[in-house]
């Protein structure tokens, strides 16, 4: 495959490629280096908790990554509006995420979501 153009926008990549007969790929990537970095960070200063106790910091997630997981709930690669799932959807997906290991590394503060 030939790249046709790439564009950076902040810490996101956007290559686009001609894949010939086929048409062309759009590559997204993300450095997701900083996010981690201080969502460790967070996760070690305090419980989450506001001073009052009214809200607590659960995650700091991508949404390049909320897109992915919007795909993968439709099923379908052209649906990854994250926004455009129910809310309910969208509680149910976080908190099967955010409870697992697997994505510890989002979470900025302990505790069951």
């Amino acid at each position: 495959m030939r790249k046709i153009s790439e564009e950076v926008n902040k810490n996101i990549t956007e290559t686009f490629l001609d894949n010939g007969n086929e048409g062309v790929v759009q590559k997204r990537s993300l450095d997701v280096k900083p996010i981690l970095e201080n969502n460790k960070r967070l996760y070690n200063q305090n419980d989450g908790y506001s001073p009052d106790k009214g809200l607590k910091r659960i995650a700091t997630i991508p949404t390049i990554i909320l897109e992915i997981w919007a795909k993968e709930y439709h099923k379908d690669q052209n649906k990854g509006n994250w926004f455009d799932l129910p809310k309910d959807i969208q509680q149910k997906i976080l908190r099967e995420k955010l409870n697992s290991s697997d994505y510890r590394y989002f979470r900025t503060s302990s505790g069951k979501f």
